[in-house]
């Protein structure tokens, strides 16, 4: 049970794992609700799957040190 009260700590200081979940929020919105509709482009979907992709890129560079370490 520490181990996993340990992992749990370190998911939620990672800026990473907020972003993933972040966009991964917008595409199951998007996807169940269809409440963006209005406001993005049919291809919505393409472009959050470039944003992950960048965004974990960059967020991987700016990462300077492991979570055991936070």
């Amino acid at each position: 049970m520490n181990k996993i009260k340990l992992w749990f700590d370190r998911i939620i200081r990672s800026r990473t794992m907020w972003f993933n979940a972040v966009v991964a929020a917008l595409a199951a919105l998007e996807g169940v609700f269809g409440m963006l509709q209005g406001f993005l482009p049919g291809n919505v979907f393409a472009y959050l799957t470039i944003a992950l992709t960048i965004g974990n890129a960059i967020l991987r560079v700016l990462t300077t040190q492991s979570l055991a370490d936070k």
